[in-house]
């Protein structure tokens, strides 16, 4: 019984590991893939990483066998050797399946590792049992439990550092770490096994050693095993930098390129030619449907606003998605005439009707659009002066298109800088509040009295409502203005009380803002406790829109407010989208008529409708108030349909209150 005999050089030794080492890094680096993705991405991806693992390991082992010098010819069998292949991949796979689930607790790395352990010991076992020579193997056991331990104890410190950056693609220094692990794993199963095994040689053939005469189907399996490993990962550093690079340039909901793409193709292919057009479109009311249907719809909508954009714009330009609602359409070459015709065509296609999973879906938008070199020579200049156009269209009714012009541009800075002090406005004390009366004009008394808002700017003077509310609005400034101006106008509302100037309610507009948080009923309240208000000396005056939008909750919070005291009125009734079949539903008080109604009020429809707001406020015990009143024509009107109570420059304009304690003085009197 001889010792076996192989002969190996440190350096043959220190490459194997290094081998090892390289193929266990380049596993771990498509593993750390699988642990973001799911499905059959994911199952791609522990795939690819356990093939190349196991065959680097498979490989790593025969090369060492065939790098070695025998006393005696080696020949190989085939199938023994492409089930230790097989053997070798399938662990891999089991392991790295285990480590990457989403839950890495220590009793699954620790399994994790005793099956990559064990599958590199049953590798090299069924590897060396492939070995046909004139000699028989003999393992001393301690030594190979010994080699078994060090394979799965290796396997498992890998397994371990894996948590550390299974989430991480790029180079890690952990990930480093678990590959030399691994790498100890594969040459120290190898090497110890080796060196504990001993040869029944027979004494003719001599002590020295030649080379080993190798099966040449053996060594081209190893090759082609090598060449495998290598296409794998580079196919899969390829294919991942492929779908970063896809991740990185397109919208994954719409799979149109977004802004970064949209940078690329402005930097690359856009400019060039005479004249070019760019398009910002802008769904109107897309939220309602989000907030009504749910996101899933309101993503599915998308999908085919997209679809329907890609078919108009074919392939005369691009479409890019910047995220929520918005598009931006690039067209390279387009006139002026060409950009209004395409225009038209857009706002067409869009608001036709969706059918998605079971809702029929009504949406229009709107659009803005620059074109280049008039509006401008780069991406920068061309998106904001068609963000500039879409904001005219949102302004004028929406489901239109503008064409940036410089006025745009210059109401457009205005805005931003009125925007800009508004902010401001509050701290510094700009608002102020004036009062308009509402006029009995059967008993000739003052019988209330609507607040308005006002702005001193200190540059610009008098700021209109029509021009700063909209702003307000838009960025929520609205909400702590109205809570300032509540809080006002009590306090102002309880010294006339306390003077005995008057003693009326006073009417303060509400924004559908106030209704968002729920916590409209606390603050009312609050202010009414400061001030000492009674409740009913309060009213709030909301809009058509604001009653049905989240009809439900809103309706719940009025008849709170309704409950303590607070009257409510439903202020321009006839202009906006209510349904009268829920109007008996509303807790309201009383009934403003718009007054566009007033001001044509010569027209037989207009005295028609007048007439039927009248008689629907009658019949639900509901209170009736004119707006715009100013001639005495108008008042002869309304009084011979059932309307006393009226509002307008007839009877007072809006004052502030240093002018009305006067106005009260002289009307009572």
């Amino acid at each position: 019984m001889d010792q076996m005999g192989i002969q190996y050089s440190i350096w043959i030794v220190l490459l194997s590991f290094a081998l090892a080492a390289s193929a266990a890094y380049s596993a771990l680096n498509l593993i750390s893939q699988a642990s973001r993705s799911a499905g059959n991405v994911r199952r791609l991806w522990l795939l690819s990483g356990a093939c190349v693992l196991g065959s680097g390991i498979w490989a790593i082992h025969f090369v060492g066998l065939m790098a070695s010098r025998l006393p005696f010819e080696v020949r190989y069998q085939g199938g023994m050797a492409v089930l230790s292949l097989l053997i070798s991949m399938l662990a891999s796979y089991m392991s790295l399946w285990i480590a990457t689930m989403p839950r890495q607790r220590t009793g699954r790395l620790f399994l994790s590792g005793m099956i990559l352990g064990s599958g590199i010991s049953a590798m090299h076992y069924v590897g060396m049992s492939s070995m046909k020579m004139g000699a028989r193997i003999h393992y001393e056991m301690p030594s190979q439990g010994l080699a078994v331990v060090v394979a799965c104890l290796a396997s498992y410190s890998g397994v371990f550092l894996f948590r550390r950056f299974k989430d991480y693609p790029g180079f890690s220094r952990w990930k480093l770490y678990s590959s030399l692990f691994i790498g100890i794993a594969v040459t120290g199963m190898h090497y110890i096994s080796l060196r504990a095994s001993h040869l029944d040689v027979n004494s003719w053939l001599g002590a020295r050693p030649v080379l080993v005469q190798t099966n040449v189907i053996l060594l081209t399996g190893v090759s082609l095993v090598t060449l495998f490993m290598l296409a794998v990962s580079g196919g899969a550093v390829l294919l991942d930098r492929h779908g970063l690079e896809r991740m990185a340039y397109h919208d994954p909901l719409t799979e149109l390129p977004n802004r970064h793409g949209l940078e690329r193709y402005f930097k690359n292919e856009f400019f060039g030619g005479p004249s070019g057009a760019v398009f910002f479109v802008d769904l109107d009311r897309f939220k309602s449907i989000n907030d009504t249907l749910g996101h899933d719809i309101g993503d599915m909508l998308l999908q085919e606003v997209a679809e329907r954009l890609r078919r108009v714009i074919g392939t005369k330009g691009r479409v890019f998605r910047l995220g929520g609602d918005e598009f931006l359409i690039a067209l390279p070459v387009c006139t002026m005439e060409d950009a209004r015709e395409e225009a038209q065509h857009i706002l067409g296609e869009v608001k036709k009707s969706y059918s998605i999973e079971g809702n029929e879906l009504y949406v229009t938008a709107s659009v803005g659009i620059s074109m280049t070199p008039v509006h401008g020579i780069d991406r920068s200049a061309l998106m904001k002066a068609a963000d500039t156009a879409l904001y005219t269209s949102k302004d004028s009714g929406k489901n239109k298109f503008s064409v940036f012009d410089q006025e745009m541009n210059r109401n457009q800075l205005r805005r931003m800088s009125l925007e800009k002090d508004l902010r401001k406005a509050l701290a510094r004390s700009e608002f102020m509040v004036v009062y308009q009366p509402k006029w009995d004009s059967l008993m000739n008394v003052t019988v209330g009295l609507e607040a308005l808002l006002r702005w001193r700017h200190p540059e610009h003077g008098i700021i209109s409502p029509a021009e700063f509310i909209p702003i307000a609005e838009e960025t929520g400034l609205i909400v702590p203005i109205t809570y300032w101006m509540l809080h006002d106008v009590c306090s102002q509302n309880m010294l006339w009380h306390k003077a005995e100037v008057a003693n009326v309610a006073v009417s303060i507009n509400m924004s559908a803002r106030m209704f968002e948080g729920g916590s409209l009923y606390d603050v009312v309240e609050e202010a009414l406790v400061r001030s000492g208000l009674e409740p009913h000396f309060l009213e709030l005056e909301i809009t058509e829109s604001i009653a049905m939008n989240n009809m439900e909750e809103t309706v719940a919070q009025l008849s709170k407010l309704q409950n303590l005291g607070v009257r409510v009125s439903l202020d321009d009734f006839g202009t906006g989208f209510s349904s009268l079949g829920n109007l008996d539903e509303i807790p309201v008080n009383t009934l403003k008529i718009d007054q566009v109604f007033i001001r044509k009020s010569k027209m037989h429809s207009k005295k028609a409708i007048i007439s039927n707001i009248i008689a629907i406020a009658s019949n639900l015990n509901m209170e009736v108030v004119a707006e715009g009143v100013e001639t005495p024509e108008q008042i002869e009107l309304l009084q011979s349909l059932g309307c006393r109570v009226m509002q307008g420059y007839y009877y007072g304009r809006p004052m502030p209150v240093s002018e009305l304690g006067q106005w009260f003085i002289e009307n009572t009197a």
